[in-house]
């Protein structure tokens, strides 16, 4: 990514130019990308191709202002973050599904990164409900956000509290847990956006992908809350917990809040395919 691509990439997201890659820029940018940036699996539902390389993602959410899920979000927002000068490695990830049950190897794309003043996070604008800013890498007490309370613990068979499949882990692994509940099993093997091409693919065309079976549209607001699309349902959610949930009945209306809400311009409503 040049200076360029870079400097459209923080107008993107509101934020200005930082003077150093700090861990308080880090938490900044962070929060600004999931207030701006919604996690949305839309391409999915409107045939549209999902192309894991740094220009394709730029030119989708930059230049056509639009999110995307977890290879995307990650893989762009990595790639700006080492332009600006940090030290990012990308980490594959399985979540964790029913029964506490593992999904499929390269389910999930997070970053680690490292900032000047010796900081060392786990990064991650494309989970949907996640942390709103950056958890401490090695810290393994509890962390408050206003996502929740959050834990990075070394993975075992009781650590989360389920199982993973077949009971096997490698040493490093982590598990991520929010209030909680397991999220997300890490490896700490760096990766490259190439090893995450057949884990998008997986999620993007299996009929037992969450992803291909509904439609989500979600995104951090100012204050601490949350708004999701979900298909015509559309939820609000304040920074205490209240929620708000309103049905969307003309494809005007979908397409209006798609816009001023998501700040996503479509000209037909994305609709999940029937198998």
């Amino acid at each position: 990514m040049n200076s360029a691509q870079a400097d459209a990439y923080l107008r993107r997201i509101g934020a200005p130019h930082p003077a150093w890659p700090t861990s308080g820029v880090l938490r900044e940018l962070q929060l600004r990308h999931l207030e701006t940036v919604p996690f949305e699996n839309l391409s999915i539902h409107l045939g549209e191709e999902i192309v894991l390389e740094e220009k394709r993602l730029l030119d989708k959410v930059v230049g056509a202002r639009r999110g995307g899920f977890c290879y995307e979000l990650n893989g762009a927002f990595g790639a700006l973050l080492g332009a600006l000068g940090f030290d990012v490695t990308l980490l594959a990830a399985r979540v964790y599904g029913e029964e506490g049950r593992l999904g499929i190897p390269y389910d999930h794309l997070a970053l680690r990164v490292r900032t000047v003043d010796g900081g060392d996070w786990l990064a991650d604008v494309g989970f949907g409900a996640h942390s709103h800013y950056p958890l401490a890498f090695g810290e393994r007490s509890e962390q408050a956000d206003p996502g929740g309370t959050f834990r990075v613990l070394e993975a075992g068979p009781d650590a989360a509290g389920v199982r993973g499949v077949g009971g096997r882990r490698e040493a490093e692994d982590l598990d991520v847990i929010r209030n909680g509940g397991p999220l997300y099993r890490l490896e700490v093997r760096p990766r490259v956006l190439g090893d995450f091409v057949a884990g998008a693919w997986w999620n993007s065309t299996s009929p037992v992908s969450h992803f291909v079976r509904s439609l989500v549209c979600s995104r951090v607001t100012e204050g601490g809350g949350r708004i999701t699309l979900s298909g015509r349902s559309l939820t609000v959610t304040t920074a205490d917990g209240v929620k708000e949930v309103s049905d969307l009945t003309t494809d005007e209306e979908v397409l209006v809040t798609y816009r001023e809400r998501f700040g996503i311009e479509l000209d037909r409503v994305p609709e999940v395919r029937k198998n």
